[in-house]
């Protein structure tokens, strides 16, 4: 499962992402957010070269523990994760390049 435009329509527990023990993004944001509508193209596009990372969107907002549990402060935040653990992190990223870069950290292409 590679890219996914959509947010969950229910978001999930947060044992259940420590227990993935496949590479995963979670990605934080709200569907109404300008920053995370800017940077969907830019997603989509490093996530190409990576069909076997797994993409959640999160819908995060107050009172959404899934987000809090990361420590969400800005979106879009991007956490990516490899046998439950966090390996990189980016917050509003700008370019395709870093996504890749921290895509290239969890899963090889």
């Amino acid at each position: 499962m590679a890219y996914y435009a959509n947010f969950l329509e229910t978001e999930p527990a947060r044992t259940e992402i420590d227990a993935l023990r496949t590479p995963v993004v979670l990605e934080f944001g709200a569907p109404w957010c300008g920053h995370c509508q800017a940077v969907q193209p830019l997603v989509a596009e490093a996530f190409a070269a990576y069909p076997q990372v797994q993409h959640l969107k999160v819908e995060d907002g107050p009172g959404r523990p899934l987000g809090r549990s990361f420590r969400v402060k800005l979106w879009p935040t991007l956490v990516f994760m490899r046998g439950g653990v966090e390996v990189a992190r980016l917050v509003r990223p700008t370019d395709a390049a870093a996504i890749a870069e921290a895509l290239a950290q969890i899963g090889a292409a």
